[in-house]
């Protein structure tokens, strides 16, 4: 007798008693009913389950911006609880704009009640949109010639919630679109740009320029790179911001005239200039990012008290940043102030990020953010000229706004006594005991090496001596060192019992 394949036997088949007993389907069956039925008495756990989402609807709009849906269903056994979440999932849709006599969507929605009677009587209507009433997504319409207006329910989904606003109305509310094109989505873009990011994938850019000027006349300030967002000067004196468009020709304050306050196209974007009342302060900010590079400039007439200017760059375009911004140096409108000769750049220690060193126009002082959960180590550090004999005296870096800086951006804030000092070609490295630890983002141990790049760091660390010293955490790629940066110019004060008063100060303005 040939073999019972499934499916195509019998249902029972004699056991090795004599008797029958259930197929291997048939058990499965069972075992799956008893399941179920178990389910079912006792109280069940937890939500149901969502279907998958359907298909997007049509636009609900033949023009300009409109609604689209899709749906899902929950599925419960009972006693379970509903499912968590929405049965509707609404996106914004736009298509072409809609004609300049095209009627409006509300408007057309009120004239379907024209010569129709309402309010219980035979008198009828000619209705136009009426938007003084409470809810701005019902269908308020206003009788043409009367004082009154009556609600006709709500408005069909993809209405504008009122004349000049963004929201369009669903299911009787007014709901913006996040980034990602869904109503009622609190997604948002991030500041380079991605909806949704983390701010990881674009760098921080945030400098203050300090030359006072020697002369009355226009200087550079800063390059603004192509694909710079969320850009933002600020200065307080009687001095006027200059902008300069990549083929020459000035955006703003260009050839001795200082234009009104108000908003400016440039490199395919908006720039908000203003100027109090008192020409005392200028402010220059654009949301970007810019198709092409611009100059930022000043037109000084007084000594210049300083410049701070910000923007976020995409990581890629940081390196050819800084290039063009070494090769910019000074144009022939102004002398060179001061004549620095750049370090020799030196190769960074991981080269997934762009190096620490950055060479500044003279006068300027510079510091940079890596953002991003990768580049935790990186936080800010401040950068200064960097002197062709490197044993001169070290710029002073002094004052509130420094401590801050360094304290926020720091991995590590100690009390530290130097034991040894080792000076080596490209780097100084120094033994120390740790006594107080202020702020630590991973353990440190009592003896620890300091390193700081240069045979003559900035600043410099005496043997047998305490300092307060903020620390970065510079990983190599391989993982194989772990070392703790002084960056140049970073902070490294000798201890005193004032000093430990302002950083535990600057600790209150930093979260640990």
């Amino acid at each position: 007798m040939g073999e019972l394949r499934p499916g195509e036997g019998q249902q029972l088949a004699p056991s090795h008693t004599g008797r029958l007993r259930p197929s291997r389907n048939l058990q499965l069956l069972l075992l799956l009913w008893t399941l179920l039925s178990s389910r079912l008495e006792s109280s069940a756990q937890g939500p149901g389950e969502w279907t998958p989402w359907g298909s997007w609807t049509r636009c609900s709009s033949s023009c300009g911006r409109g609604v689209s849906v899709r749906s899902r269903q929950c599925i419960r056994f009972p006693g379970e609880e509903l499912c968590w979440g929405n049965t509707h999932e609404y996106r914004l849709c736009q298509l072409p704009d809609c004609p300049p006599r095209a009627v409006p969507f509300r408007d057309l929605q009120c004239a379907l009640y024209n010569g129709r009677p309402v309010l219980g009587s035979q008198k009828t209507y000619q209705w136009v949109p009426f938007h003084g009433a409470p809810n701005q997504c019902d269908l308020n319409c206003l009788a043409e010639g009367h004082t009154f207006y009556h609600s006709f329910g709500r408005v069909l989904d993809g209405t504008p919630c009122s004349p000049g606003v963004e929201g369009l109305c669903v299911a009787g509310r007014c709901l913006s679109a996040g980034c990602d094109g869904l109503l009622g989505s609190d997604a948002r873009e991030d500041r380079c740009g991605h909806c949704g990011g983390t701010n990881d994938s674009c760098l921080f850019v945030q400098r203050v320029f300090r030359d006072p000027g020697a002369f009355t006349g226009y200087w550079n300030v800063t390059l603004i790179p192509e694909g710079a967002r969320h850009l933002q000067v600020i200065h307080r004196s009687r001095n006027h911001l200059a902008l300069v468009a990549g083929d020459g020709r000035y955006v703003l304050n260009g050839n001795w005239a200082v234009n009104s306050p108000g908003t400016y196209e440039a490199a395919g974007t908006r720039v908000v200039y203003t100027r109090d009342a008192a020409g005392m302060q200028e402010t220059l900010r654009a949301t970007g990012p810019t198709s092409h590079d611009l100059l930022l400039q000043v037109l000084l007439q007084v000594p210049n008290p300083g410049i701070e200017f910000e923007f976020w760059l995409p990581r890629e375009r940081y390196a050819p940043f800084q290039e063009k911004a070494q090769a910019l140096g000074w144009s022939l409108q102004q002398p060179q102030a001061l004549e620095v000769e750049s370090q020799s750049p030196e190769p960074p220690a991981d080269p997934a990020t762009p190096p620490l060193t950055v060479t500044p126009t003279p006068g300027e002082v510079r510091w940079s953010c890596l953002g991003g959960r990768k580049q935790r180590r990186v936080a800010c550090a401040s950068h200064s000229l960097v002197p062709t004999d490197p044993c001169k005296p070290c710029p002073d870096t002094r004052g509130r706004a420094h401590r801050l800086l360094h304290y926020c951006g720091s991995d590590f804030v100690f009390r530290a006594r130097v034991l040894g000092r080792r000076r080596q070609a490209q780097e100084t490295s120094y033994e120390v005991r740790l006594l107080l630890i202020y702020k630590n983002r991973s353990p440190l141990r009592t003896l620890e090496y300091v390193w700081a790049p240069g045979r003559c760091p900035c600043p410099p660390l005496a043997p047998h001596r305490e300092y307060l010293v903020a620390a970065l955490r510079l990983v190599s790629p391989d993982g194989t060192q772990d070392r703790l940066l002084l960056p140049h110019s970073g902070y490294a004060r000798p201890w005193s019992p004032a000093e430990d008063s302002r950083v535990r100060l600057a600790a209150r303005h930093c979260p640990v």
